[in-house]
């Protein structure tokens, strides 16, 4: 079985798959609220097509799952980006992977600590919700409309996910 190493999360090395979501002093930030409160503005970035298609807010409730991981299969959805933002702070594992003619390429798993989210690109090849160390509230930012937006590959030789 192949194996794939975690990796921590990192806005440079998720780049060409997506974008992470948190707090970082360098982002656009300003105050709102007759100062109060810290906006930090335009974190990542909403894409949705096709007929009828709209951004949505949805929650998900994650239960855990363990290291070391069987990877068996990959998804996508060709018509609008999604993101998954931990209302608990806490760990959870990302698993992405490229496309080569239709094709994942051989997946990465990236590690997002306590106060990261992450937003997959439209079409970006990626594993399941994956919460660790407990049961864990997500946000999702996605797309609802007209059509199939999900396409599923079975990987035939499945990976193993290890620290």
């Amino acid at each position: 079985m192949n194996t794939i190493r975690v990796e921590p999360l990192s806005a440079t090395a998720f780049a060409p798959f997506g974008n992470v979501i948190e707090i970082d002093q360098s982002a656009e930030n300003y105050s709102i609220n007759a100062g109060t409160t810290q906006r930090f503005h335009d974190l990542a970035t909403v894409t949705v097509s096709g007929n009828n298609a709209r951004p949505i807010i949805s929650m998900a409730r994650a239960e855990p799952f363990s290291l070391p991981l069987k990877l068996t299969m990959l998804e996508r959805h060709p018509d609008g980006s999604q993101a998954f933002i931990p209302v608990t702070p806490t760990r959870f594992l990302v698993v992405i992977a490229g496309d080569k003619n239709g094709t994942p390429t051989t997946p990465r798993a990236f590690m997002a600590a306590p106060g990261q989210g992450i937003n997959y690109f439209q079409n970006t090849w990626h594993g399941v919700l994956t919460a660790l160390d407990l049961a864990t509230d997500f946000i999702i930012v996605d797309r609802a409309g007209d059509g199939k937006n999900l396409q599923i590959h079975k990987i035939i030789e499945p990976y193993e996910i290890v620290l």
